[in-house]
């Protein structure tokens, strides 16, 4: 998988090896980041569900001021670790936290992190991503500006409305969906 746009434009990362991933295309990275647009720049950024990092990366490369990467899977936090390294990623921009994506926001609020943009990719699954909105609200971590973008399967069907959140854009590509949300 390869970085699109910014510093690290063109380079490659890895991918954790015999982890139940899903990566995220290139086109569908692309087009998050270039709806988001100048937000990206200087924001503090959660990359929840993150897999390889890729998301995370991107926002580092373009400018982002931090990032908290968070996944339970050893396989994906060792290769998260090892492209930041690789890409020679300042430790002080970049956080990786090894433990389960709802127990973690407890571990931030307390912590007192905020963040201005916050990517969601959880598996397809379950109810995944919904269950992880509704979580992420029981935790004080979101500027009063925040973007919250959730990647899901089309038949996990989002809500308009998830308490404080309010859907303001949801755009498709193929069976993938990303919807955006802002705090009310």
């Amino acid at each position: 998988m390869r970085i699109i746009a910014g510093k690290y434009k063109s380079r490659i990362i890895k991918m954790p090896k015999g982890a139940a991933i899903r990566p995220t295309k290139d086109r569908i990275r692309e087009a998050l980041f270039n709806m988001i647009g100048g937000r990206i720049t200087g924001a503090v950024v959660l990359d929840a569900f993150a897999g390889s990092g890729a998301f995370g990366i991107e926002a580092l490369s373009r400018g982002a001021k931090r990032v908290v990467f968070m996944d339970k899977n050893k396989k994906c936090v060792k290769t998260i670790e090892e492209n930041l390294k690789t890409l020679g990623i300042e430790k002080n921009r970049a956080v990786v936290i090894k433990m389960d994506t709802f127990n973690a926001f407890y571990v931030l609020e307390r912590k007192k992190e905020r963040f201005d943009i916050a990517l969601f990719d959880p598996p397809y699954y379950k109810d995944m991503a919904k269950k992880s909105l509704i979580k992420l609200q029981c935790h004080d971590i979101l500027t009063a500006s925040c973007i919250v973008i959730a990647e899901h399967f089309k038949t996990d069907i989002l809500p308009e409305q998830l308490n404080h959140l309010i859907s303001y854009r949801v755009a498709r590509y193929g069976d993938i969906y990303l919807t955006f949300y802002k705090l009310k």
